[in-house]
């Protein structure tokens, strides 16, 4: 009864990464061009945003220091 279960164990893993390796084959990967495109637009948001929050941060400080 043991071995039984450990063979379907077995069975279960075997068949799982198989579907792994099929559906790893049906992946489509974008151009290094549209990585480095995407990457450069990703960063430049974020260091826009980070300048915005920055200066609404000193405004906001000086509102509330003259309290």
């Amino acid at each position: 009864m043991n071995n039984d279960k450990l063979e379907t164990v077995k069975n279960s893993i075997v068949t799982y990464f198989k579907g792994v390796r099929t559906e790893w084959g049906k992946i489509t990967w974008p151009e290094k061009h549209q990585v480095v495109v995407e990457t450069f637009f990703v960063v430049a948001i974020v260091f826009i945003f980070t300048v915005f929050i920055y200066v609404v941060d000193i405004i906001f400080n000086a509102l509330l220091s003259k309290f």
